[in-house]
């Protein structure tokens, strides 16, 4: 069995193996801080001190002995045959398989790395290595391995910004960086109908599909006149966490209304349809905003511009996460494959312009959740 064969079974092992549940002894007490300065801790068991003794041991010292593995079956009897795998083999493996493997899974997967060796050279001794579907399946692997190798090179490609990169995105963008200290008050579409009441013997009435839409066209207009009342009293210079109480309360929901406070909100965290309460100045009240939910009403205290420090890290992962996406869609654009319907049936949304071929990283996010109704 070759690397990549051997590297698949490996993983899915090795993932097996982490998802087990760990025993582990109940935590001692914690002891009061002490007066003086602290000193090193010592190593716990597991992961540390197995880490420590692992940086003793020479790179080229055997940490897997396999008896009775070894080239020439004949030999297997033979006190002579065995196989072993020096620290820095084992290193290697471990590196390209899974970079950073804790010390405590280590062990786990030496073991189950050295029961792969020994089933694969069983495996060749059957001869079933030569097998048409073997080669298929190695070829198949490999294809999958050299596409997750690109696409960990296009990431790694993409995370080069540079400081000059960074301040040109920001200077662009501004607006984007903007922070705003608001206040919103958010208005329900409908009310709450009240639930019947068991203890009192009440018990909830079924209406008719026509009484149902009579209900709701009636509720929908009851919340549109107290949206519009509460806009009055907004503009009037009513406080905030008032009316979103008053909200609530119109609405008939008993259950405790979102805090009126918005602070350091910005562009990307609100809805498309309400993006424009960013260009208010300091004081202003918005129109009364009408959306899918409800409605919405901003009042703008304070804005101000993150400054360039506090952004940078943002538009790193911004212009890594934009390099990523057309560095896969130039490599997907570079070759174009099709299909023949009769054998395949017509297409039913394969895959969209930036889906999975075999090995390709998921895109990262490049804005943060919206902020709707809390």
């Amino acid at each position: 069995m070759t690397r990549h064969g051997l590297l698949c079974l490996l993983l899915g092992a090795l993932a097996w193996g982490q998802a087990a549940p760990q025993k582990t002894k109940p935590a001692a007490p914690a002891a009061a801080p002490a007066a003086t300065a602290p000193k090193a801790a010592a190593p716990q068991s597991g992961a540390p001190a197995e880490e420590s003794k692992a940086v003793e041991v020479p790179m080229d010292t055997p940490v897997v002995t396999i008896s009775g593995l070894c080239d020439k079956p004949a030999a297997a009897s033979s006190p002579d045959c065995k196989t072993t795998i020096t620290r820095a083999q084992f290193e290697k493996l471990v590196e390209a398989v899974q970079p950073n493997l804790p010390p405590r899974a280590r062990r786990q997967f030496a073991a189950r790395y050295a029961d792969a060796l020994v089933m694969s050279m069983k495996a060749e001794q059957m001869g079933l290595d030569k097998t048409p579907i073997f080669q298929e399946r190695m070829k198949l692997a490999r294809t999958q391995v050299l596409a997750q190798e690109l696409g960990k090179a296009l990431q790694e490609k993409a995370g080069n910004v540079s400081d000059q990169d960074i301040q040109d995105y920001y200077q662009k963008n501004l607006s984007n960086f903007e922070q705003a200290d608001m206040d919103r008050v958010y208005i329900p579409k409908t009310k709450q109908m009240p639930e019947a009441d068991e203890e009192k013997g009440e018990t909830e009435k079924k209406l008719t599909e026509v009484e149902e839409e009579k209900q709701e066209k009636e509720s929908e207009a009851a919340m549109k006149d107290a949206a519009d009342k509460l806009h009055s009293r907004a503009a009037a210079g009513e406080d905030f966490a008032k009316l979103q109480e008053a909200a609530y309360e119109a609405a008939g929901i008993k259950s405790g209304s979102p805090s009126a406070n918005l602070a350091k909100t910005r562009r990307s965290m609100l809805p498309a349809s309400q993006v424009s309460v960013m260009d208010m100045k300091p004081g202003e009240i918005s129109p009364l905003i009408t959306d899918q939910n409800g409605y919405f009403i901003y009042k703008l205290k304070s804005k101000t511009t993150m400054p360039l420090e506090e952004a940078r890290e943002e538009i790193h992962n911004t212009l890594r996460s934009q390099r990523i996406q057309e560095e896969m869609k130039a490599v997907q654009e570079s070759a174009k494959p099709s299909f023949d319907e009769k054998y395949f049936g017509p297409e039913a949304n394969a895959r969209g312009p930036m889906m999975g071929r075999p090995g390709m990283p998921p895109m990262p996010r490049t804005q943060p959740p919206s902020n709707g109704p809390q």
